[in-house]
């Protein structure tokens, strides 16, 4: 499986941006996949992550993006979605998409098999 994330930028505080992670190769409706996100000089840190059951998903957040972030997928074009909205400065950061075929606690980066490039998310006034 490769992913391909895109949609960074540089926004204002508040506003809101959309990234997307394009998936090919081996891919299914049957993966589990999550975003996250690597701050200068911090430790990647798990933002949101998607599991797949059948015929519905369910969702998880981050604390500290719960309520301003929305993870989705579209499994007919195999992409991944992060709605991101308020954005604030703490949110910079190169921003990861992976994917896995099964989950524990699905929040620890060693859980996922497979890994995008990065995007950069930058907000600053």
């Amino acid at each position: 499986v490769q992913l391909q994330a895109s949609g960074g930028g540089l926004v204002q505080p508040g506003d809101s941006l959309t990234l997307s992670c394009a998936a090919s190769g081996r891919t299914g409706s049957g993966y589990a996949a999550g975003w996250f996100r690597q701050a200068p000089g911090k430790e990647r840190e798990f933002v949101a992550g998607i599991r797949w059951g059948g015929s519905s998903s369910s969702t998880f957040y981050a604390d500290s993006v719960k309520g301003r972030f929305t993870i989705s997928r579209d499994n007919a074009k195999n992409t991944l979605s992060l709605y991101m909205n308020s954005l604030k400065p703490e949110d910079t950061a190169v921003y990861y998409c992976a994917a896995a075929y099964t989950l524990a606690d699905g929040r620890n980066d060693w859980e996922y098999t497979y890994w995008g490039q990065g995007t950069q998310v930058t907000v600053s006034s």
